[in-house]
């Protein structure tokens, strides 16, 4: 026996009842058995692109898509569709933009801006002529 467990009993002597008893735990996973969180910040690649569209059928909305989920951002220039394909090629290209947790915007007159999540857009475009500031 140590000096120090003497001098433990001699101050606070243990019965035979006071006996503690030890749980055992229960087998626990180490911390490097645990999945580690996967990182959620997103690196901007250096080499982001810009990509410019003149559609001329809905066809080429898939084209566009592409390049979308490239993380490369579209500019769509709708002028020289008619009205209700520029329209179906809208909702397509807002739909792609859902799936991939981007953005759209008109930025002109017949000329929308789709960009994918990792690339993003500062500022505002005033569409009406009649406004100035």
């Amino acid at each position: 026996m140590s000096i120090s467990q003497k001098f433990k009993e001699f101050i606070a002597p243990m019965d035979e009842d006071d006996v503690l008893e030890v749980e055992q735990e229960e087998d626990t996973p180490s911390i490097s058995e645990y999945e580690r969180p996967k990182s959620k910040v997103n690196h901007l690649p250096t080499d982001t692109k810009m990509v410019l569209f003149e559609p001329r059928s809905f066809d080429e909305s898939e084209e566009i898509a592409k390049r979308l989920k490239e993380n490369k951002a579209a500019v769509v220039n709708l002028h020289k569709l008619q009205r209700d394909y520029a329209q179906r090629t809208i909702d397509f290209l807002t739909g792609v933009i859902f799936a991939l947790d981007g953005s759209i915007q008109k930025i002109g007159h017949n000329v929308i801006l789709c960009t994918p999540r990792s690339v993003a857009v500062h500022g505002e475009i005033s569409l009406d002529a009649s406004e100035e500031d």
